[in-house]
């Protein structure tokens, strides 16, 4: 299904969707959402208003499949989501912006973020825009991983940060769901599995920078960056100073 987002909108102008013989005209300011079912479709769109920037995300249906056993739903859950739009969700708002960051700008982690993201927006579609009552998923208290789960998670992220990992590799480490596994994780560490991750690969890379055997180059690739650029800017965020700096000061 499809789910826009609009990142950079506008008070003035409309943006009129029709579908079938209904029309439904929004105003296109930050924040507003049009869900997009994978049974409906909007026979056509009208943007009156420039400068308009849509974020769309685009939700496969093993996301929503993820969720059936955890949830005991129903065969295709994803298909009783409503066709809406001009809607307000903070969470679908939040969750499309923290991917467009990372779109704008890669981290290591990257793809666990989008592996994550998506199955908690096919849960809060589910859970805020089902069309049947019987699909509305129970909120629960998050409990935390038990000592031997968590020292085997942390052991296989310490010994694999210069591979790719992913956060289905982490949960089926902990015989867990994805779902479980995110909520579980983040209750026991303080943090979601991909900036666990982020976290434990810049500090890989203050190892390497203070052994002084490797280009930043070298150290960006060894820790999962898609190009020093990236690791320069993610490391400034995290240290406050670039990967040359800090290994000057150290030396």
């Amino acid at each position: 299904m499809e789910v826009a987002v609009m990142v950079n909108g506008s008070d003035q102008g409309a943006v009129t969707c029709k579908v079938g013989a209904e029309r439904r005209k929004v105003r296109p300011s930050n924040g507003t959402i049009w869900l997009n079912p994978m049974a409906a479709r909007a026979d056509a769109i009208r943007i009156a208003s420039p400068g308009l920037e849509v974020a769309h995300l685009y939700l496969p249906k093993l996301a929503f499949s993820r969720l059936e056993a955890e949830f005991n739903l129903p065969q295709f859950p994803g298909r009783s989501i409503r066709y809406m739009s001009g809607v307000q969700d903070s969470v679908i708002n939040e969750i499309a912006l923290s991917v467009l960051r990372e779109m704008s700008d890669p981290t290591p982690s990257g793809r666990m973020l989008v592996e994550t993201a998506s199955l908690f927006l096919a849960a809060r579609l589910l859970h805020e825009h089902s069309e049947s009552p019987l699909h509305r998923l129970q909120r629960e208290p998050g409990l935390g991983l038990d000592n031997v789960r968590l020292r085997r998670v942390l052991a296989y992220i310490e010994d694999h940060l210069t591979e790719e990992i992913t956060v289905s590799d982490l949960a089926s480490i902990a015989c867990l769901s994805v779902f479980h596994f995110t909520r579980a994780f983040a209750a026991s560490t303080g943090a979601p599995p991909h900036c666990y991750v982020k976290g434990r690969r810049l500090e890989r890379a203050k190892k390497l920078l203070t052994a002084g055997k490797l280009s930043l180059s070298e150290i960006a690739f060894d820790c999962q960056f898609s190009s020093q650029s990236s690791f320069t800017r993610a490391f400034r965020r995290a240290t406050g100073v670039t990967p040359a700096t800090y290994k000057r000061t150290i030396r």
